[in-house]
């Protein structure tokens, strides 16, 4: 038989075994057979250098013909067996009324810190962030928080069991370090995220949990900067009815240093008239020394609340447990 003459016998038996091929790894096996590497029609174009120059161009052009059909055939049948492999392999009777999936939803939290980072952004904060896992300097040093702070005792911070001193941030305001030494003034952030602190986890206390960092500096920026954007942010979470008011605090990154009591009518029915809910001041000097900023020049202000806080009274929780126990009961309510 010549060498044309055995191509197209080849073809149809190539089709036959494709046809006949029951299941995807013997559908495989007939590929490798007849078009694989040491398949039959690639030996076939192995002889092509044995034919005269007349006789190659149709013997190429009709062996070619039949691979287009042969992997044309392969791919229809490789359809058909992944159909079949994807078919129930009990009856299924489509009649029935289709499963309800239920929806999964965002956790109380993330909606509340959603929130909060759209009313920042619609006065021109961005987002930033920074590490959980810290060390001295980030953390308290550049903050101007003096070696023999209470919050630096071990009582008060996690601290990793390494040289180099590192520990679970106790607050944001350390990202606030990064990003003014990453970037020249001026500056207008808001940090969301996890801070660690060695409490006692009761109703309103927890090991972990989360902090909203804002953070304004430029030129000429003053506390009425700083009264009128929480004004403005409590307003937007809670309500038009809120009442902020400032009283003198300490922190050794701000001076003068405020905290921030709010009032609306959600306090009201707790049976108090103000409640305490963020830390906020002018930035230290000290700090913008720190991080090469001039105090001459450039000033700023910073707050930073607990977005756990600002969930409870938001919606009547009394208990902070309740956000990390993930009992379905209690966050399906959200």
């Amino acid at each position: 038989m010549g060498f044309t003459e055995q191509i197209e016998p080849s073809k149809q038996a190539a089709l036959a075994e494709i046809g006949a091929a029951s299941e995807l790894a013997g559908l495989e096996q007939t590929k490798g057979k007849w078009i694989g590497p040491q398949g039959q029609f690639t030996a076939l174009m192995k002889q092509m250098g044995s034919l005269s120059k007349e006789e190659r161009p149709a013997a190429g052009r009709l062996i070619n013909q039949a691979k287009v059909e042969i992997e044309a055939a392969l791919a229809a049948r490789r359809a058909d067996l992944e159909l079949k492999a994807a078919l129930p392999k009990e009856p299924t009777d489509f009649t029935l009324p289709g499963r309800i999936r239920p929806l999964g939803r965002l956790h109380p939290l993330t909606q509340v810190t959603e929130d909060i980072v759209r009313s920042f952004r619609k006065i021109g904060f961005v987002v930033a962030d920074g590490p959980e896992v810290e060390d001295d300097y980030h953390c308290f040093d550049a903050l101007n928080t003096p070696a023999d702070h209470p919050a630096r005792d071990s009582q008060d911070t996690f601290y990793l069991d390494s040289p180099s001193r590192l520990l679970l941030r106790t607050h944001t305001s350390s990202v606030q370090i990064r990003v003014m030494k990453q970037q020249p003034p001026p500056v207008r952030i808001i940090v969301p995220g996890r801070v660690y602190r060695r409490d006692n986890a009761d109703a309103t206390h927890n090991p972990t949990f989360h902090q909203i960092e804002g953070l304004y500096v430029d030129k000429g920026v003053t506390v009425g900067d700083l009264k009128g954007t929480v004004e403005f942010v409590f307003r937007e979470l809670m309500g038009e009815d809120v009442k902020i008011r400032f009283r003198p605090h300490y922190f050794s990154y701000t001076e003068p240093s405020f905290e921030i009591d709010f009032s609306n009518a959600l306090v009201k029915k707790m049976g108090k008239d103000w409640l305490e809910i963020a830390g906020c001041g002018m930035v230290h000097p000290q700090v913008f020394e720190n991080v090469g900023y001039d105090p001459e020049v450039w000033t700023g202000w910073a707050f930073g609340f607990g977005i756990e806080r600002i969930a409870m009274l938001r919606y009547g929780i009394n208990d902070i447990r309740l956000f990390y126990e993930n009992d379905l009961r209690f966050l399906k309510q959200f």
